[in-house]
């Protein structure tokens, strides 16, 4: 009887449709000028469809993505790694590499004043649970929590880390962590501005990119040493529950609740990873794609199902200081007008 049902078994998995990978295609590439670009993380504001591009040196370019084009830059943004948009506050905030953040309205785009918090900001995010804005600085090791009301500071927070990579909202009041160098993730409560938990990661090594199921309460940390895998955290406790191998280079997590599919953005190989949520406890490698070397941060619109991402063309140039622990060939200087942002879409 056993044999019986075990034969039953198998031809009825046999004669179901097999689940197709998700496949991915090129829709549209945008080049934006500028000289010797260099850019970090973009962002996606669903309302109007905007991307906002942190090009560093270049500042914040707008792009409407239901007409691929660049519809703004924002003023006195030199510097910025990042733009955030705030929808509920009707402002955006940018992280400058002078340490200053640059505050603009949304709505119209136009600047409101540049403020400076501390000596190099690396990234921000805001929390609506506190509604507090928090911004990595790496370089002094600390995150710095901002009241939007009145952009001061009200309080700084002294970290162990001085690569503080992705952070994630729990929604909650709480945030997460990677702490690059030292190789684990961090808690941190949002209102008592205090460390609660701080957890290694087996199996994995230079976490960065950070993405997270707050419903199901999992963390998706992008690892990216030498054998680089995602790692599945669960957020009650820190411990890892699986790790599946993605792409070398990873800078950006984005996970879909929708279809359960969460993405990671490899700068080395030129792909994204995409891994499939089964339950909160099983994860699967799902499909991949190539985009191009070094985009390795990516933004996710939810409703169109639209993967966005930036690079450019660059070279090694043996005059000039290597980025040894990015890659052995990672360019340290990129062609004037290459810079561009590629946006893929679901075939």
């Amino acid at each position: 009887m056993r044999h019986v049902l075990a034969a039953a078994l198998a031809l009825a998995a046999a004669s179901s449709p097999a689940v197709a990978a998700p496949t991915y295609r090129l829709a549209s590439e945008l080049v934006l000028p500028g000289t010797s670009p260099g850019w970090d993380y973009l962002t996606y504001e669903a309302k109007r469809g905007y991307l906002f591009l942190g090009r560093r040196k270049a500042g914040v370019s707008v792009v409407d993505t239901h007409t691929n084009k660049m519809v703004a830059t924002i003023e006195n943004s030199a510097g910025a790694n990042v733009a955030l948009p705030v929808p509920e506050l009707d402002r955006g905030y940018t992280a400058n590499e002078d340490g200053s953040t640059t505050v603009f309205q949304l709505s119209t785009l136009k600047t409101l004043a540049r403020v400076s918090l501390g000596e190099a900001a690396d990234a921000v995010f805001f929390d609506p649970a506190s509604r507090q804005l928090v911004y990595t600085f790496g370089d002094t090791k600390e995150l710095i929590f901002v009241d939007p009301k009145t952009n001061k500071v009200s309080a700084r927070l002294a970290m162990p880390a001085e690569e503080l990579e992705g952070v994630a909202m729990a929604g909650d009041g709480t945030l997460w962590v990677n702490e690059r160098d030292i190789t684990k993730i961090a808690h941190v409560d949002n209102r008592t501005h205090k460390v609660i938990g701080e957890y290694d990661l087996p199996g994995c090594t230079m976490p960065t990119g950070l993405g997270i199921d707050a419903a199901g309460k999992r963390l998706f940390v992008g690892c990216k040493g030498d054998k680089p895998v995602l790692a599945v955290v669960d957020a009650t406790d820190g411990h890892v529950v699986q790790t599946v191998e993605i792409g070398r280079g990873n800078d950006g997590v984005a996970f879909d609740p929708a279809t359960r599919r969460i993405f990671t953005a490899n700068g080395i190989d030129g792909n994204v990873v995409v891994v499939e949520q089964v339950d909160v406890d099983h994860y699967k490698f799902a499909s991949a794609f190539t985009t191009r070397p070094i985009a390795r941060t990516l933004a996710y619109d939810p409703a169109s199902r639209r993967i966005f991402t930036m690079t450019a063309q660059g070279m090694v140039d043996p005059a000039k200081a290597r980025n040894l622990r990015a890659g052995s060939f990672y360019p340290n200087s990129y062609y004037d007008n290459s810079f561009s942002l590629l946006t893929y879409g679901e075939q």
